[in-house]
């Protein structure tokens, strides 16, 4: 079973690489674009076949792992 793990800065947290990435998206000529912010996609192949079993893992290890809490929230989504 796979798990999707995304990764993104909490509201209020400053994201200087979105920033910058809607800079350069601006110096493209994409002018539409408004906030931009970045995060990460972690991909987790897990033996547990359970999806609820499979996702509190995954919530687990972005816990305790993957992510930040301080500073990160997380979303975790199980793909067959």
């Amino acid at each position: 079973m796979k798990a999707e793990v995304t990764i993104m800065l909490k509201a209020g947290v400053l994201d200087p690489q979105g920033k910058a990435i809607g800079q350069a998206l601006h110096g493209l000529g994409f002018a539409g674009v408004g906030e931009v912010r970045q995060g990460k996609i972690i991909q987790l192949e897990l033996a547990e076949t359970d999806p609820a079993k499979a996702k509190a893992a995954a919530e687990d290890m972005a816990r305790k792992l993957l992510a930040n809490t301080v500073i990160e929230s997380f979303k975790v989504e199980i793909k067959p």
